[in-house]
């Protein structure tokens, strides 16, 4: 092998050796890859390493070739652009990098050898709950293969852990982070800057009416005696379930009034949080649906006077500020993470009439191609441009080197995904992460939910670890995650 563990990888490397199955959790650009690839190098048999989606997939495949060099038995990358018959001449291969869709239909189908299988890799192994292919992958392995899971950022929440835990056959844990002795000289000094902005006049007076209209909707589904928590988005949605499982003659109506809200409060976040543009195209979505909500709100009056009053003065004050602060880093390596899709169009657009070299990173279902996603990383790494704006998509485990900077177009409640938001810096030298957070808003709620979590996750792992070192079982199998459609509207609001 071309590199040597550090002190800390080995030290994990020797505690997987002694204690069989593990979850990895360490900090991103701290070498988990490196943990992995030192023991399927020395493993006898077959190794499986999974990541999620296919550029991930290549990305693994050309690491183990330049860190283990020519291996015995031979490598390879295998997705589901090859065939059943070439897949199944692969799988010969000694060391394999796939995605976990392709080997969980190959399972299925009788093609993938599971029974020569002495130890599988599930590269960021927090997706390892629901229905997720990594699921019915680890539950098809045998006793006898040993189980490696990779994660910068679990998550905070006790029972998704353990879920996940579970679902991998987890038997110990390995957590590190940047504060630790024997991690620290390793991490690049980061800095966490938070930008405050301010809503202007308009946008002030758009906000106050729509939260009128946001309680006049709450207190109509308190008259029919149930008391959403708008506070919590996963809590609000959560609350669909329950209606669609009810009976009786006001269940309907309930869906009506549920649904109105939730299309309420994704227009609150896009009012409070991104700006016109985001709003506009919304409302357009909305105005073209068959629903009966949808064309309710998007006809209101209230609806009406907000669009009047944003359509007057200045756009969000988050898009003068994100200019302003790109250009006091021109000629900077940047990242800029947006949550929307329409928002990420519209950032690019706005930045190359102001002469910045950049471009959009999004998923597939955006029409944006394979092609186009690994053309884009590709000029990206080699100075192509220099501001690439992302969504979720370039969160997780993307090869780039030499960031100078990521920029939060706005925080996000989710622990993992700010982790790994943040991971993009700072992963090969100094680095900076900015935070735009509009006052009085989401943002600011978001933004201190995720450090909680981010906190809590600590806590979890620990005591987790503690019950494993003390010979503690964890309790029989959580039930399997989100029942099928109950994405159906979040999937709607992106």
């Amino acid at each position: 092998m071309k590199l040597q563990p550090r002190e800390y990888q080995q030290k994990i490397i020797d505690s997987i050796k002694i204690n069989g199955n593990t979850l990895v959790v360490l900090p991103t650009g701290l070498g988990k890859t490196l943990i992995a690839l030192s023991l399927m190098e020395k493993i006898d048999g077959k190794c499986v390493f999974l990541t999620p989606t296919k550029p991930l997939a290549k990305q693994h495949s050309n690491t183990i070739i330049d860190i283990l060099g020519e291996v015995k038995g031979g490598s390879t990358l295998i997705t589901g652009d090859s065939g059943p018959k070439k897949r199944a001449q692969l799988y010969s291969n000694r060391l394999i990098s796939s995605t976990p869709q392709t080997i969980r239909n190959d399972i299925q189908n009788n093609i993938f050898p599971v029974n020569e299988v002495s130890m599988v890799v599930f590269d960021e192994a927090h997706r390892a709950i629901g229905e997720y292919a990594y699921v019915p992958i680890a539950a098809a392995l045998t006793e006898n293969t040993k189980i490696i899971a990779l994660t910068a950022s679990p998550g905070g929440d006790k029972a998704k852990i353990k879920q996940v835990l579970t679902n991998l056959k987890i038997s110990n844990i390995e957590v590190k982070n940047a504060s630790d002795s024997d991690v620290a000289p390793y991490v690049n000094k980061m800095d966490q800057k938070w930008i405050p902005v301010e809503l202007g006049k308009n946008y002030q007076e758009a906000k106050e009416i729509l939260n009128t209209y946001i309680q006049r909707q709450v207190q109509l589904m308190r008259n029919s005696g149930v008391r959403p928590q708008i506070l919590s988005k996963a809590a609000f949605l959560t609350l669909r379930q329950k209606l669609f499982a009810r009976e009786g003659p006001t269940k309907y109506r309930l869906i009506y009034l549920y649904t109105t809200l939730l299309h309420a409060m994704h227009l609150q976040e896009l009012l409070e949080t991104q700006g016109r543009e985001p709003v506009f195209k919304y409302l357009e979505k909305l105005s073209k649906s068959d629903s009966k909500s949808a064309k309710a709100i998007s006809t209101s009056p209230e609806i009406k006077k907000i669009k009047s009053l944003i359509s007057l003065g200045d756009d969000h004050p988050k898009m003068e500020k994100l200019q302003s602060l790109v250009a006091g880093l021109r000629g900077k390596k940047l990242i800029i993470f947006v949550q929307y899709r329409d928002q990420i169009i519209e950032i690019v657009s706005k930045l190359e009439k102001n002469h910045f070299n950049c471009r959009p990173f999004m998923g597939k279902r955006d029409n944006f191609t394979k092609k186009r996603q690994e053309e884009t990383m590709e000029d990206f790494r080699n100075g192509t441009f220099d501001i690439l704006v992302a969504s979720s998509i370039g969160e997780e485990g993307l090869d780039i080197p030499e960031v100078d900077a990521v920029i939060f177009y706005e925080p996000i409640p989710s622990e993992i995904r700010s982790i790994q938001r943040r991971g993009r810096a700072g992963r090969f030298k100094e680095g900076t992460v900015y935070v735009l957070m509009t006052r009085n808003t989401r943002d600011e709620h978001y933004y201190w939910a995720s450090k909680k979590r981010e906190k809590k996750m600590y806590e979890v792992l620990s005591a987790f670890q503690k019950d494993f070192q003390q010979g503690k079982p964890l309790s029989p199998k959580p039930k399997s995650g989100l029942k099928a459609g109950q994405n159906q509207m979040t999937d709607f609001m992106k």
